[in-house]
């Protein structure tokens, strides 16, 4: 028999109350009855409202409350979960077009000259696993575009429109694009007693495919073509790229490992070295630069860097050396090239950086032996438009001494005709003047202009100038 809750408390209180008193407490107890009744049949609906997802308009309005509180945390948590999956992960992506102008003098086909092109880059950071305190990193970087650029009569300038993103395999009317980069990272903390947060000096290793430039030779002024100097010679050490002696493929890039220590203990005058060796172009290694061939002439490049300030502004000081053991000549003919070089900028007032460039080749015909670039990055906080910045740069290519012997009978394809058919002497010399409009925080215009003065040392050539206008859309 099941004992309602007015004869259990009858039974409790019993002997303990008589006449009105029990009457009362009769009364009460009905009512706590009743009470309690409605009380289990409103549980009864909860846990039916409750035992679905679905809202319904008859459910106590509790239990609505109670599913949309239960809606939203399941959604933070969502949320939560993705923001966890993306973290560590960057994406940077680019396009950027260029408008040039060139002469009749100065050009290869002897007609005026107006080209364009684009350029488009998509790189992506990944987390790539960690090792106990050692932490990885996977990079890749797309690369797609069109378009030459204008092609120039002969120049130690390689060319003044380093954005231009085409091969000669290619259709003209087709886009091309290749997989640019694709390297892992691993950086160990040397922990000395401490915690792995604390860690000021760091071992990295990184390897797979690479931009050399990307590890060696930086500079803060002069080393992003689509956003700063696009003449090549004042976006890397001219040896290294417009003279060749990098030996990567066709776009710039090469298989390769880099081995970094960095110092940072003491803030802001931070130091490191750096040792690459990298897949190189040529005959003699059947191209190890594109995948094509072994490693036999690999480019060798050895990087000291120190960081300082001057009265509290940064700057970045670097020399390196290199070897590359099979780099082709101004005769096509492959021995090892050796060189040093040296990479300096530096802020000298808060909108005022300056930059220079040396390099100095110590082994190998090359057509010129020494190459200087300096210049100077001013920002338009002085008229109010702080995000602009006017670059000006200067460069000279001295000749080397035996390329002004051999440059009249150098006939390396063998076809009875000299390639070059003068005296080179002298230096060539190059000029660069932009003005970076920054329109917002994704778009910049940028007009350039571009003069090359005794172009491949030839005494009796026209000075070559060059026009043109970059765009750029990016984040």
């Amino acid at each position: 028999m099941r004992l309602t809750p007015v004869v259990l408390a009858l039974a409790l209180a019993g002997p303990a109350f008589a006449g009105d008193d029990v009457t009362a407490l009769k009364a009460e107890l009905q009512r706590l009855a009743a009470r309690l009744e409605v009380l289990e049949k409103h549980s009864q609906e909860m846990e039916k409202a409750l035992a679905s997802d679905r809202v319904s308009e008859t459910e106590p309005e509790i239990a609505t409350r109670l599913k949309a509180i239960e809606f939203q945390t399941l959604s933070m948590q969502k949320q939560a979960r993705q923001i966890e999956s993306l973290e560590g992960i960057t994406v940077g992506a680019s396009l950027t077009g260029v408008v040039q102008s060139a002469g009749a003098g100065a050009t290869a086909s002897g007609e005026r000259e107006r080209r364009a092109n684009y350029r488009g880059d998509l790189s992506v950071t990944l987390p790539g696993g960690a090792m106990g305190d050692t932490e990885g990193s996977i990079f890749a970087h797309l690369r797609f575009g069109q378009g030459e650029g204008v092609g120039l009569r002969p120049t130690y300038a390689s060319t003044p429109n380093t954005t231009a993103f085409q091969v000669g395999s290619v259709a003209a009317e087709d886009s091309f694009g290749i997989l640019a980069q694709a390297w892992y990272q691993l950086k160990v903390p040397l922990l000395d007693g401490g915690s792995k947060a604390n860690a000021r000096e760091h071992l990295k290793f990184t390897f797979g495919k690479i931009d050399p430039f990307v590890f060696f030779d930086q500079n803060a002024a002069a080393d992003d073509e689509s956003t700063k100097f696009m003449n090549n010679v004042f976006v890397h050490n001219p040896l290294l790229d417009s003279g060749g002696d990098v030996g990567a493929d066709a776009h710039g890039f090469a298989p390769g490992a880099v081995l970094q220590y960095t110092n940072e203990r003491d803030k802001g005058a931070g130091w490191g070295l750096s040792a690459g060796v990298f897949g190189t172009s040529g005959t003699r290694t059947a191209n190890s630069a594109n995948f094509a061939g072994n490693l036999r002439s690999p480019l060798v490049i050895l990087q000291a860097q120190k960081a300082a300030h001057l009265n509290y502004l940064p700057g970045n000081y670097r020399a390196y050396l290199w070897r590359h053991a099979g780099a082709a000549g101004y005769d096509n003919t492959e021995r090892p090239h050796t060189g040093i070089g040296v990479s300096a900028d530096q802020k000298v007032t808060d909108e005022l950086t300056l930059f220079g460039r040396y390099g100095h080749q110590l082994k190998g015909k090359v057509r010129f032996d020494r190459a200087i670039t300096l210049g100077a990055e001013l920002n338009g906080a002085q008229w109010s438009r702080a995000a602009d910045s006017i670059g000006f740069a200067a460069g000279a290519l001295r000749t080397s001494r035996s390329f002004r012997i051999d440059s009249p009978v150098i006939d390396a394809d063998n076809n009875g005709v000299a390639d070059f058919g003068y005296r080179a002497s002298g230096a060539e010399t190059q000029f660069e003047l932009y003005y970076r409009y920054r329109l917002n925080s994704r778009f910049e215009l940028t007009p350039d202009l571009q003069r090359i003065r005794r172009p491949g040392a030839d005494s009796t050539a026209r000075a070559i100038t060059v026009v043109g206008v970059r765009a750029k859309v990016g984040f």
